[in-house]
């Protein structure tokens, strides 16, 4: 089997007193998509963060295309092959959409204007939102400002998409519109972390669906190993109280 693409061994992460990781090992395939469950407070945004540098781990080793992360000297380089699409979608307010997904490419990728427009149009058309190009960003939707998130990430040609709760902050009716990108993103080979409290989904669509307990991975397997046969008395109890189709 090919080296992992993404490489954890022993992460511990603090804040202050209150240790949030707890020693994690976890490791991602090319075109794996693994989904990350669990309560509030367990961790799975925190490791998410670490990932992509965001937040940096206090112990511990992080790999990400054989590259040592922690000591990277170019964050910006290393950031810019990992697409990171967040609860609140972090898009610039004051741009139009086709801008929000121009300017990244030409900062980072330092591409001409007419390309990034190109490759902005492109992936807009992908995530349906093409025809809101030219909008404000700040009147458009929950779910179409997801869609552009999506968008702006897939413009910078990501190796490795990380989604943290992507659907929490949206209306139910816009749910799925968004998950159905991440669908289509999975069957495509896109390798993507999620963390995500739709079960369905991750039961549906991950390889793999990994459940964290206070800072530590307590269980993982298929989605069918870990949803029908669960091992672990945490991961039964966790289940038992989620609802999911």
């Amino acid at each position: 089997m090919a080296a992992p693409m993404v490489e954890i061994k022993n992460i511990h992460k603090r804040f202050g007193k209150l240790e949030v990781l707890k020693g994690v090992d976890f490791e991602v395939q090319e075109g794996e998509t693994v989904c990350l469950i669990g309560s509030s407070g367990s961790g799975k945004s925190t490791l998410l963060r670490c990932i992509n540098l965001l937040e940096h781990a206090d112990d511990g080793q992080i790999l990400v295309f054989g590259q040592d992360v922690l000591h990277t000297k170019d964050v910006n380089h290393f950031r810019a092959k990992v697409g990171m699409c967040f609860q609140q979608f972090n898009l610039f307010a004051n741009m139009t959409v086709v801008e929000n997904c121009i300017k990244p490419q030409m900062k980072v990728l330092k591409v001409s204007k007419e390309e990034a427009r190109k490759t902005a149009m492109k992936y807009l058309e992908k995530v349906g939102m093409a025809e809101f190009a030219n909008a404000d960003v700040r009147r458009i939707s929950g779910g179409q400002k997801q869609r552009v998130a999506i968008a702006r990430a897939l413009c910078m040609n990501p190796k490795l998409m990380l989604f943290d709760e992507p659907t929490s902050a949206l209306d139910p009716e816009m749910v799925g519109e968004v998950l159905n990108i991440m669908k289509e993103l999975a069957e495509e080979g896109m390798t993507m972390i999620i963390v995500t409290h739709e079960m369905g989904f991750a039961r549906d669509v991950a390889d793999r669906v990994v459940f964290m307990d206070q800072g530590q991975i307590e269980e993982q397997g298929t989605p069918e190993q870990l949803f029908n046969n669960p091992q672990s008395e945490r991961t039964k109890e966790f289940l038992k109280a989620s609802v999911y189709k």
